[in-house]
């Protein structure tokens, strides 16, 4: 390669946070909402939709300052989850991947960002005093953060895996365990909305959540930050 062409070549940044870092603040602060809910601090813990009626009308009426801190942190993650997606796509598109997984990543990001936040303010309503009074309103209220924070969230998260995966994968910006490890996860993801008629596959939730933490930190410190680019 000659001298010449080689002073042609320069290294261009992305201009945008790193979302690595990113999905970490996001991770912590999902996690950091389960805390208050869980059996770590208290003998109760946040329901199933598997208990019976006076169990979750209960629980309600006796936590409602940890539902509200809960709901206070999990819409604080719900903004970083949304950052992330538009910084992953938009460093897809930097890297002149112009293919419709992109989209379909921004779409299931955002989609599950929204999901999220609204998951949380209903939950923050639920647990203002004197809400859970009303056993019917506050089973109706329950069953509404379920399906939001729940499927509604594991889907179209299991989109933006999906679609980061077989676009990162097929242009070689991620390795590809990671890109596969993507696609396993976006299935697991539609799987789960299987939950919604079928009690027995409310694990799926959990199983797309969880490890799909450790799946956006790696692929948002993986993913390339800079090209090169002929001056």
């Amino acid at each position: 390669m000659s001298s010449e062409f080689v002073g042609q070549l320069a290294t261009v940044r992305h201009p945008g946070p790193n979302p690595g870092v990113v999905a970490v603040v996001f991770s912590a602060l999902f996690l950091a909402s389960l805390i208050p809910v869980t059996l770590i601090v208290s003998e109760t813990h946040f329901p199933s939709p598997l208990q019976s009626p006076q169990e979750i009308v209960s629980y309600f009426r006796g936590e409602s300052a940890k539902v509200r801190v809960c709901a206070f942190l999990q819409f604080a993650a719900a903004v970083p989850l949304g950052i992330f997606t538009a910084t992953m796509a938009s460093r897809l598109r930097f890297h002149r991947v112009e293919a419709a997984g992109v989209s379909i990543a921004l779409f299931g990001g955002q989609a599950a960002s929204a999901f999220m936040a609204f998951s949380a303010l209903v939950q923050w309503s639920l647990g203002q005093p004197g809400i859970a009074e009303d056993p019917r309103l506050t089973r109706a209220l329950y069953f509404l953060i379920f399906g939001a924070g729940g499927p509604g969230y594991s889907v179209p998260v299991g989109l933006l895996m999906a679609g980061l995966g077989v676009t990162g994968g097929l242009s070689r910006l991620l390795p590809r365990w990671l890109a596969l490890a993507g696609v396993f996860l976006g299935i697991v993801g539609e799987l789960s909305s299987l939950s919604l008629v079928l009690p027995g596959a409310l694990f799926l939730i959990p199983l797309t959540r969880f490890p799909g933490f450790l799946w956006l930190i790696a692929a948002g410190f993986l993913l390339p930050s800079s090209r090169v680019a002929q001056g």
